[in-house]
């Protein structure tokens, strides 16, 4: 399976599961939450963010910054793992093209070759995904803890209601465009590659999709890890002289 494929599928999953979620019949959850997604999950993550609100004059908005910076730490060594297997395709990428003009005209000897250049340079194409399948379970948990959280679904934060959908759809067109930005600052790799140049196209348009059916703390919470990881993605790049731009150059 690649990586687009697998992209994809996930992707499409998060839509279903979350479109599933029905708050009107999911239980309140507090300090007496039980079972393991409720306790160590759900109920952590409600308390996370209650709690960095208050320490930020009860600012839900900020306290929704304050939690996913955190989560973003916790996920951090995933996220450099993706980085450097990013790199070892950006170094192969040469390589990989020659065998796509060699066999243009055979599919399956590129994709055999293909797989075996990756073999030889130590390349998991699959790598950068598992950032991705980690935050599934994290932005379904954020959901949850939002629904089933007055505190947190009541708030307002600059002309949003964070349990509500955003009325004016801006929030949901910052977290497709961010997203587009990271994707393409992670994607440099795959320059040459049509089928990857087509995700990076396709996953805004999907994220903007879920974005506009969800509560803006979602989309607030996406936003904030999209604004981290592009600059988390410069400050890693930029140390190995390596940085990749939204437009695609590079750093002097």
């Amino acid at each position: 399976m690649s990586r687009r494929t697998l992209s994809i599928l996930m992707l499409t999953m998060l839509v279903l599961v979350l479109s599933g979620c029905n708050p009107q019949a999911a239980a309140p959850i507090g300090p007496d939450a039980t079972g393991i997604w409720d306790k160590y999950f759900v109920y952590p993550l409600s308390w996370l963010i209650k709690e960095s609100a208050l320490l930020l004059g009860n600012n839900y908005g900020l306290g929704i910054l304050i939690a996913t910076i955190i989560i973003r730490i916790i996920v951090l060594p995933l996220m450099v793992k993706q980085i450097k297997s990013s790199k070892k395709m950006q170094e192969i990428q040469p390589e990989m093209q020659k065998i796509r003009e060699k066999h243009k005209n055979d599919p399956q000897k590129a994709q055999t070759e293909t797989m075996a250049l990756f073999q030889k340079s130590g390349v998991n194409p699959l790598a950068g995904c598992l950032p991705m399948l980690v935050q599934m379970p994290i932005l379904i948990a954020f959901y949850h803890a939002i629904i089933r959280t007055t505190e947190i679904n009541s708030q307002t934060f600059l002309w949003l209601t964070l349990g509500e959908k955003d009325p004016y759809y801006i929030l949901p067109i910052v977290a497709a465009i961010t997203t587009y930005l990271q994707s393409k600052m992670m994607g440099q790799a795959t320059q040459g590659n049509p089928q990857m140049q087509m995700m990076i196209i396709m996953m805004p348009l999907m994220i903007l999709a879920i974005a506009v059916t969800l509560p803006s703390a979602l989309s607030l919470y996406w936003v904030y890890g999209n604004l981290f990881t592009i600059v988390q993605t410069y400050f890693l790049y930029r140390d190995k002289g390596n940085m990749p731009t939204p437009k695609g150059g590079a750093s002097k």
